[in-house]
């Protein structure tokens, strides 16, 4: 199991969403084909085929804990990188 694919598992299970760094998360969001724009220390991710829009920023290195709730919500919605399991 590779660096991302740990990631994924952690925001799916919600053990630790105030513990995951904001590069890793979005290093994620790119590798499941989301496009980024920035504007400011907005990270700002779509997609093709997904309604919602995901506006991200940082708190220092971390992810925001309510960010990464709202993400993992889109993944299993939309069952991002988990057909592969």
């Amino acid at each position: 199991m590779g660096k991302y694919d740990k990631i994924l598992q952690k925001i799916i299970h919600g053990r630790s969403d105030a513990n995951i760094l904001f590069s890793e998360l979005r290093q994620l969001l790119l590798r499941l084909g989301f496009q980024e724009r920035i504007r400011g220390d907005h990270h700002i991710f779509s997609k093709e085929g997904i309604v919602e829009i995901l506006n991200i920023q940082p708190i220092g290195s971390m992810a925001k804990a309510y960010q990464v709730k709202q993400i993992r919500h889109i993944i299993v919605r939309y069952r991002l990188g988990l057909d592969d399991d």
